[in-house]
């Protein structure tokens, strides 16, 4: 499994069906990547900007806590 699959598995019970749609954006917006590229040395980033925009559309909490399990991933 890809770090990216991983991703959006570990996503996806915080997203539902909008996980891929969503660490897709952020990947190709923010990192500037195309997503299956993802790196490890990116994780951090990624969970940064997964944090900020998740807390937009759920509880800031939930939204910390998934960008700490990405940050956490390997």
């Amino acid at each position: 499994m890809t770090l990216y699959e991983k991703a959006i598995a570990l996503s996806k019970p915080y997203l539902g069906p909008a996980t891929e749609s969503f660490i897709n954006r952020q990947c190709q917006a923010r990192l500037k990547i195309e997503p299956p590229l993802l790196m490890a040395t990116q994780l951090s980033e990624l969970s940064k900007w997964v944090g900020i925009g998740a807390g937009l559309i759920m509880e800031q909490n939930k939204a910390d806590e998934l960008a700490s399990k990405l940050a956490a991933l390997r």
